[in-house]
């Protein structure tokens, strides 16, 4: 059923949205996947804040050329059947989403990236960026090698310790 001017005005505003408000933007092509699996990539992207749209190319295309962040980003890409996904708080969570959903079905495939800088990344870009940790991990590591030294301190503190009231024991047994 085709829409409405003002329906497609409507989805070309809410796509501006997304757009504007998502880190990374990445986009797949999806042909032969079906409608099950579909869900269940949409149940997965909920998890992580990940918004997924099935649109047509050319509404994306003005909701792309309608941001003022975004006009310079490469859309000759944007061809056939498309899935865009969106991720407002973490950058790779929607390339690594949908990297983990390929394992499973190969018939998804990576066409590339918008970022929010307007910079289109090709899909050998965002293959590399689903490789990446994800936020909360990065923050975990950074917290752990902070900690490390702290820790080795600690830990020789208290080994020196036990050591010497090991002695003291000894001598006093003695």
């Amino acid at each position: 059923m085709a829409l409405t001017k003002q329906k497609k005005n409507e989805v070309v505003a809410e796509l501006s949205e997304l757009l504007a408000g998502s880190k990374m933007t990445v986009v797949a092509a999806y042909p032969g996947t079906t409608v099950k699996a579909m869900q269940a990539l949409r149940k997965a992207a909920r998890s992580n804040g990940t918004q997924l749209k099935v649109v047509k190319n050319r509404l994306v295309i003005k909701a792309i050329q309608a941001s003022d962040a975004l006009k310079a980003a490469d859309t000759s890409s944007l061809q056939g059947q498309l899935l865009y996904a969106f991720n407002n708080q973490d950058e790779v969570a929607p390339a690594q989403t949908l990297a983990d959903f390929m394992k499973t079905n190969p018939n998804l495939e990576f066409v590339g990236a918008i970022s929010a800088e307007g910079k289109f990344l090709s899909k050998d870009e965002v293959k590399a960026l689903a490789t990446l940790p994800s936020k909360n991990e990065l923050i975990a590591q950074v917290v752990a090698t902070l900690a490390s030294p702290l820790n080795d301190v600690v830990n020789a503190l208290s080994g020196n310790l036990h050591a010497l009231l090991d002695g003291v024991a000894d001598k006093a047994a003695a």
